[in-house]
């Protein structure tokens, strides 16, 4: 069913005249007949008794008069919907981020919220190496990730630049020493994060090249369980320096220098290279690429 003869209905209903709708609508009478004839045909019902001097609704002519109304303030709230969107009073954010990349995220929202406080913000949690695939797929529509994803479907760009950093706990031989070389690193026990990542595989690399043994006798679920782990001089670390910056600063942590390992951490906000934003979206965009 076409919603067109349905609004001229509805105005022929209200009007109670053929010509007065026709007037309202700048349509000619014939048209404004054939519209009614059409739904009345659609709907194989009788909307209106023609028989006397003034024009009466049936009883479906009354139900469907009702819809009609229903259907004209719908129309407007989508119209209103629609426009809250593109000044985005409404709408939702929804940004994939894994546990650590989360992190770099947080002064961004804290703008955003301020800006946009009705848009809904959900930062979803998902493994960092399914994040573009889920771009693509568009189950997401922005994602952080500290990786390039060399993809041409995606576009990327680094909003943050961190380090990975070789933590200890006080109690530690280390905590002392501002720098360790990599050679003194073989007899510890390092907490590693079960979550495969190229940073992880740098460090391998790096051990390996220099024929250092690399320990990693305990894997855990989550950064925070290896925070605290190696607080509890359980072991030793890399993690990424934003994830420790106040257990650092609070001497919870000691953070470490390795002479051979300094390794950046690139944090890049991605998103689909072609296909359409939303509002909410597009204005995140923004606001990160305006720092």
């Amino acid at each position: 069913m076409e919603l067109y003869p349905l609004k001229v209905f509805q105005t022929v209903a209200a009007e109670k005249s053929f010509s007065r709708a026709a007037e309202k609508m700048l349509r000619t009478q014939p048209a404004i007949s054939l519209a009614v004839q059409k739904l009345e045909a659609d709907l194989q019902e009788k909307l209106i008794d023609r028989s006397g001097k003034e024009l009466l609704l049936t009883d479906a002519g009354r139900i469907v008069y009702d819809y009609a109304r229903r259907f004209e303030n719908l129309t407007a709230d989508l119209e209103n919907a629609l426009a809250e969107l593109r000044d985005n009073s409404a709408g939702r954010l929804i940004v994939g981020a894994n546990e650590s990349t989360s992190l770099y995220l947080l002064g961004h929202i804290e703008r955003y919220r301020r800006l946009y406080p009705k848009v809904k913000v959900q930062v979803r949690r998902s493994l960092s190496s399914k994040i573009p695939s889920q771009l693509i797929d568009g189950d997401l529509e922005l994602g952080v990730i500290s990786y390039d994803p060399e993809d041409e479907r995606l576009h990327s760009m680094v909003i943050y630049t961190d380090h990975l950093a070789f933590v200890v706990s006080p109690k530690h031989r280390f905590a002392t020493r501002a720098k360790v070389s990599i050679s003194e690193l073989g007899m510890e026990t390092f907490i590693a994060h079960n979550v495969l990542s190229p940073y992880r595989d740098v460090v391998l690399k790096e051990f390996q090249r220099h024929k250092v043994p690399l320990n990693m006798d305990v894997e855990m679920p989550t950064v925070e369980t290896i925070r605290l782990m190696v607080q509890r001089n359980e072991g030793v670390a890399f993690l990424p320096h934003m994830c420790v910056e106040q257990d650092v600063a609070q001497d919870a942590l000691r953070e470490i220098k390795v002479k051979e390992l300094a390794v950046d951490r690139k944090i890049r906000l991605v998103c689909p290279a072609k296909r359409s934003l939303s509002h909410a979206a597009k204005a995140f965009l923004e606001l990160v690429k305006s720092g």
